[in-house]
């Protein structure tokens, strides 16, 4: 095996600076991907039949449709359309909050309709208003419920935030292939960013276990 990490250790900054765009990119996406997931869950439930089809017919497009082929979409067809020359981390970002939402929003769904239906009519019997009850009283519990199948959807964010190295974004991935590119080695950089990915979500992973032991404690 002729491998050689030395030839790559002059790199090593400039790879590890993906770093912060890796995980920006993931947190921007999980939290605006959350979000919104949660507006299409309670569109789900809702009596108003509009919303309700609006919401299934989001999640069958997103969820029918590659990854990829959405992410290509938005950063070729926004600047045709709109004249914005849009970055690749913007592109990847609203690509990959669109599409989370889409999964998580199922999820969400799960979790509420799970909680206890006495929790809502006691609600209403006290007079509490739809929008405060599913604040204060539905949505914690149904997070509470669902978190592991949440830390599970920003686990996949991380990794397949890969995939904006397709549209140019200089996350860790890019990087490794500049690296690659530059120094006529592929196994070395590509190896060492496997093992900062694999840092980072068992990081992650340790975290999100320990904070739904202590919220199992607080029940």
């Amino acid at each position: 095996m002729n491998l050689d990490f030395a030839r790559i250790a002059p790199s090593i900054p400039f790879i590890l600076a993906g770093t912060w765009v890796t995980l920006q990119f993931t947190l921007l996406s999980a939290l605006i991907g959350f979000t919104w997931g949660t507006l299409l869950s309670l569109f789900k439930i809702s009596t108003f039949k509009p919303l309700r089809w609006f919401a299934d017919a989001y999640t069958s497009i997103f969820r029918g449709t590659p990854l990829i082929l959405q992410l290509a979409l938005i950063y070729f067809s926004i600047p045709q359309l709109t004249g914005y020359n849009i970055s690749g981390l913007e592109a990847g970002v609203i690509a990959f909050a669109l599409n989370s939402a889409a999964y998580s929003s199922e999820t969400i769904r799960a979790g509420i309709m799970a909680v206890d239906r006495g929790q809502r009519e006691a609600a209403m019997s006290l007079g509490v208003p739809y929008p405060q009850m599913m604040w204060d009283v539905i949505l914690p519990q149904a997070f509470k419920n669902i978190l592991p199948a949440l830390v599970n959807e920003s686990i996949n964010l991380l990794k397949d935030s890969a995939l904006v190295s397709t549209v140019g974004a200089l996350d860790l991935m890019r990087r490794a292939q500049i690296v690659a590119a530059e120094k006529y080695i592929y196994f070395e950089p590509l190896i060492f960013v496997g093992l900062i990915y694999w840092i980072m979500i068992t990081g992650f992973s340790w975290l999100a276990s320990r904070l739904e032991v202590r919220m199992r404690k607080s029940d």
